[in-house]
C-alpha cells in the first residue's frame, strides 16, 4: 500500500467522534481549538450525525473545511479486540479508519479504545513490509526538550529484532516531528554499560551497532535518563514502557498536588504564589499531558494517532495538530527503506535477528 501525503489545505484528517471518555461534546471543542491554533487540514467527522450536528452547530465552525461522515456503531472502552473485530465495521473507529485505506483521508484520529484501534489498523491497514509488530509511541517532556518513547503498550514483550524494528520507527518518527536529521536513539536498560542488562537487549544493541550505521545509537539509557533528555528516542518492550509512563504521569500528579499545597498552606504562601504566577503557569504547561497528545500507532501502512481516552479538548486538539504535522512526511516509507537495509546487512554479517528455537518455545 502506498501511503498518502499531502500538505497544506490538502491534508485530510478523519476523526473518530465517538468513543472518548469526555464525549462528544469535548472533541468537537478540540476541533474548534485546532482551527483555532492555526489549522489548515479538512477534517470529517466520523460518528453518529445527530449527535455530532447538534453540538456542532453551536461551535462557530460553518465556515470551517468540515464534513459528517455517518457511522451507527460505538466502539466502547470495554470491548476486547476481537469483539470490535467481529462487530466494529459499521462503527466509527472503523469507518475513520477505512477513509485512509480508501485514500479520502491522509490520517485517522481516535481517542477511543486503543486495543480495538491497533486491532482495526493493522487488519485494514497491514504492517510495514519487514515490521513485525505495531507499536504505540508517547511524546515524552524532558529538560531539553522531548522525547519519543515506545513501546509503550502495544507489546508486552519484544525479541531483540523486534527492539531493532522499534528503533527504526521511533527514529523516523522523531524526525518526521521535529525535522532534527540525525536523532539520537538508545536502548532502556538497568544501566547505561555495555554489559548490564539481558541477552536480548545486548542482542538488539549489537545489531544496531553494526548493522544501522546510519542511525545515531547512543547505547543504553536508564530511566531517569529519559527525563533528562540523553537520547531523542528511548526503546523498550511495551510492558516496561507502560509501567514507565504510568510511573512518570502519577509522579508528576503527585509534585503538581504537593506544590498546590504548599502555595495555598497559609496567608503568606499564597501571596507568594501570586508573585511567581507566571512561572508557575509556565511550569503547568511543560507538565500537561495534552499539550504532547496523540500519538502514531507505527510500524502500519497508514497514519493512525491514538489521543488519549480521557483527552480534553486542548489535548484533542494537539492529536488533530500532530497528524497534519505527520501527514507532510512520508516517514513509513523511510522506516520501509531502512528496515530491509539493516535485516540485509545484519544477515550478511551472520548477526542474531531470530530467537534460538529453543528460546522462542519457553
Amino acid at each position: 500500500m502506498t501511503e498518502h501525503t499531502a500538505s497544506g489545505q490538502d491534508i485530510r484528517i478523519a476523526l473518530d467522534v465517538m468513543g472518548a471518555d469526555k464525549g462528544v461534546g469535548e472533541v468537537l471543542d478540540g476541533v474548534g481549538r485546532a482551527y483555532a491554533s492555526g489549522l489548515k487540514a479538512k477534517i470529517s467527522l466520523h460518528g453518529r450525525e445527530d449527535e455530532i450536528s447538534s453540538t456542532l452547530n453551536g461551535l462557530g465552525l460553518s465556515d470551517k473545511p468540515i464534513s459528517i461522515a455517518h457511522a451507527d456503531d460505538v466502539i466502547t472502552m470495554n470491548d476486547k479486540p476481537t469483539e470490535a473485530l467481529r462487530r466494529g465495521k459499521k462503527s466509527s473507529m472503523w469507518s475513520a479508519i477505512a477513509s485512509v485505506k480508501s485514500g479520502d483521508a491522509h490520517a485517522a484520529v481516535s481517542s477511543g479504545n486503543t486495543g480495538a484501534l491497533m486491532a482495526m489498523g493493522v487488519l485494514q491497514l497491514r504492517k510495514i513490509e519487514g515490521i513485525d509488530r505495531p507499536a504505540i509511541s508517547c511524546i515524552w517532556p524532558t529538560l531539553r526538550g522531548r522525547c519519543v518513547v515506545l513501546d509503550v503498550g502495544a507489546n508486552v514483550e519484544a525479541t531483540a529484532k523486534q527492539l531493532v524494528q522499534f528503533a527504526i520507527m521511533g527514529e523516523a518518527y522523531f524526525r518526521a516531528l521535529t525535522e532534527k536529521e540525525k536523532p539520537s536513539v538508545s536502548l532502556l536498560n538497568v544501566g547505561s554499560e555495555d554489559l548490564k542488562g539481558h541477552d536480548l537487549i545486548r542482542t538488539a544493541a549489537t545489531i544496531l551497532k553494526e548493522a544501522d550505521h546510519e542511525m545515531n545509537f547512543t547505547g543504553f539509557v536508564e530511566g531517569n535518563g529519559i527525563s533528562l533528555g540523553e537520547a531523542d528516542v528511548v526503546v523498550t518492550d511495551g510492558f516496561t514502557g507502560n509501567i514507565s509512563l504510568k510511573t512518570a504521569e502519577g509522579t508528576a500528579r503527585l509534585i503538581g498536588s504537593w506544590l498546590k499545597e504548599a502555595l495555598t498552606s497559609n496567608i503568606v504562601s499564597k501571596m507568594g504564589a501570586l508573585l511567581v504566577k507566571p512561572a508557575l503557569e509556565e511550569m503547568r504547561a511543560k507538565m500537561n499531558p495534552s499539550n504532547s497528545n496523540g500519538a502514531p500507532l507505527l510500524g502500519l501502512n497508514g497514519l493512525v494517532i491514538k489521543s488519549h481516552g480521557g483527552s480534553d479538548a486542548e489535548g484533542v486538539a494537539a492529536a488533530i495538530k500532530t497528524a497534519e504535522t505527520l501527514a507532510n512526511h512520508p516517514f513509513q516509507d523511510e522506516i520501509r527503506r531502512t528496515v530491509a537495509k539493516v535485516e540485509a546487512r545484519a544477515v550478511a554479517k551472520h548477526l542474531p535477528l531470530e530467537e534460538p528455537a529453543e528460546a522462542a518455545a519457553e
